[in-house]
C-alpha cells in the first residue's frame, strides 16, 4: 500500500495557512479543522514551511501568550521532509516514528498535494492486517 491511498481516502482540499498570518491565525484553523498542523504557503502558493500544535505550545511556553500575534515565519520548521504519492505507507510509518513526526506533507510534481498523520497511517496499517487475518480465516475454514 502507498500513501496515495490513504489520499483517495482523504478530502482534496488542502488547508494551508500564510507566512504573514499570526500564530493566533494558526491556533483558530488547527481548531475549526480538528487538524494537527498546516503547511504554510508564500504568496506564490508555494509551501515554504509547516506548523505544527506542539509548535505553538512550545513557542507559548518560551515567550508567553504575547507570541500569538507573531508571524507564523518566526515559529515554522522550515526545512520540512515531504512524502510522495508513490512511498509505502510501512516505509512512512517507520520514518514518521523514528524522527518523532506527526505530519508529513505530500508532495508531487514539485506541489503539495495533501498531508497524512500518525493516524492516518496506523488507520490504514490496521485496516490492511484486519482484512488479511480475515482473508486467513476464510481460508482456513475453506480448507
Amino acid at each position: 500500500m502507498t500513501v496515495a491511498s490513504i489520499l483517495k481516502e482523504k478530502s482534496d482540499r488542502l488547508i494551508s495557512v500564510k507566512e504573514t498570518d499570526t500564530l493566533s491565525d494558526v491556533a483558530r484553523v488547527l481548531t475549526q479543522e480538528n487538524i494537527g498542523a498546516v503547511p504554510v504557503l508564500d504568496a506564490a502558493g508555494q509551501m515554504i514551511g509547516i506548523i505544527s500544535e506542539r509548535d505553538l505550545v512550545r513557542q507559548i511556553a518560551r515567550e508567553g501568550a504575547a507570541v500569538l500575534a507573531h508571524p507564523v515565519s518566526s515559529v515554522m520548521t522550515r526545512n520540512v521532509v515531504c512524502c510522495s504519492p508513490d512511498d509505502s505507507i510501512a516505509a512512512m510509518m517507520s520514518m514518521m516514528t523514528s524522527r518523532r513526526f506527526r505530519h508529513l506533507p505530500v508532495r508531487s510534481d514539485g506541489r503539495i498535494v495533501g498531508m497524512i498523520s500518525i493516524g492516518d497511517v496506523v488507520k490504514r496499517r490496521v485496516e490492511d492486517a484486519e482484512r488479511e487475518a480475515e482473508s486467513l480465516r476464510e481460508y482456513i475454514v475453506r480448507g
